[in-house]
């Protein structure tokens, strides 16, 4: 048998390169207050305010990068949500916060919603106490003055490693997943009825060069949903998916509501009598979904259909026990133990079929 992880090994390579890419921090949402800072003028007490071109610029450059927006901003939530209508800006901005308290309070909430890091966000406002009331309490957001704004757009922090097809439609996709929510939430009939109302279809297939970009963002932040928390590199897995001794397949899903994209990879090396799943991860939002299950059976039937003997490593620990049941619900056995990395074989005689909920989809 091909030799397992090292538990050791395994958890610096991990350690290692998300420090690697905490040192590369990049934003991934830029907070705008309102008056005085996206438009000239304060709402409630100028008539009209005038909006600026420089911020509907940096609004239209970042959107284009996959880089969100929100509002944090003390006014009126009817009257400001109106005057974005007006303005047309209204859809660039996600979970806006528009009322009377600390902004400090406004950014954590945005975090939390958007699900994204505190240190993530970036804060811009005509204000220096604004600015240092939100930096007194997460001194790892980065604020800025308006009167900065016709560079930010060039600032590091404001470049992406990669602009792929699927950054550039971020805000879309967030959007179809926040009605989803909305829905899921007052849906009041079985959680199987709910599943089937969506119309699902999910593709899994081998990985293309135009996926590599979002494979290594995923590896990199998912810990949760992360059968042995490895992480790999754009070049890393360029050369996985050319060799003949991997197999690199990458899961996409879509629903009435839209596209999730890309929301699954499995890494699997292949030898003559055995194949070994060398990482099998998920997209935190589609955990209750079943697509785990869905990968791994048509990583079953594939292993069944070339006549070899299926293996998993998994590194247990707390974050990813979800991602064990998963494993252990689809056939999979525990056959060795060294630390925390457990070694799995599958039993391949009993393949269920996918979710009745689940439309698979070949392939474009």
């Amino acid at each position: 048998m091909t030799k397992q992880i090292s538990n050791h090994e395994s958890q610096r390579h991990e350690d290692a390169a998300r420090e690697e890419w905490r040192k590369e921090r990049k934003i991934k949402c830029l907070v705008w207050d309102l008056d005085n800072t996206l438009w000239n003028g304060v709402l409630l007490e100028d008539q009209p305010v005038t909006l600026r071109d420089e911020a509907v610029a940096v609004i239209h450059a970042l959107d284009n990068r996959g880089i969100l927006h929100s509002i944090a901003s003390r006014n009126d939530f009817d009257a400001a949500m109106a005057q974005l209508q007006k303005f047309g800006l209204q859809e660039f901005f996600i979970h806006p916060q528009i009322n009377w308290g600390a902004k400090s309070r406004s950014m954590q909430r945005i975090a939390e919603t958007v699900n994204i890091g505190i240190d993530t966000l970036a804060f811009v406002d005509d204000q220096a106490f604004e600015r240092d009331e939100v930096n007194s309490v997460y001194p790892e957001v980065q604020c800025y003055d308006v009167a900065d704004l016709d560079g930010i757009v060039d600032r590091p922090e404001m470049m992406p490693r990669f602009i792929s097809d699927e950054s550039r439609l971020r805000r879309q996709m967030l959007q179809a997943e926040i009605t989803r929510n909305q829905v899921e939430e007052s849906y009041e009939g079985a959680q199987d009825e709910f599943l089937t109302s969506l119309a699902m279809q999910l593709e899994i297939r081998p990985a293309r060069e135009q996926d590599l970009q979002r494979a290594e963002e995923l590896t990199l932040r998912t810990n949760q949903l992360n059968t042995t928390g490895r992480t790999y590199s754009y070049q890393e897995l360029d050369e996985l998916r050319k060799s003949d001794d991997f197999l690199l397949l990458v899961a996409s899903l879509e629903d009435k509501y839209g596209n999730y994209g890309t929301i699954g990879l499995v890494l699997i090396e292949k030898h003559k009598d055995e194949w070994w799943i060398r990482l099998l991860l998920m997209s935190c939002r589609v955990m209750n979904r079943g697509i785990g299950g869905a990968l791994i059976t048509y990583v079953r039937q594939c292993a069944k259909d070339a006549g070899v003997r299926l293996f998993a490593d998994m590194l247990v620990n707390d974050r990813n026990r979800m991602m064990y049941m998963t494993y252990k619900f689809n056939h999979f056995r525990e056959v060795e133990n060294s630390g925390d990395v457990t070694l799995l074989e599958n039993d391949l005689g009993r393949i269920q079929p996918y979710p009745s909920y689940l439309t698979t989809k070949k392939p474009a």
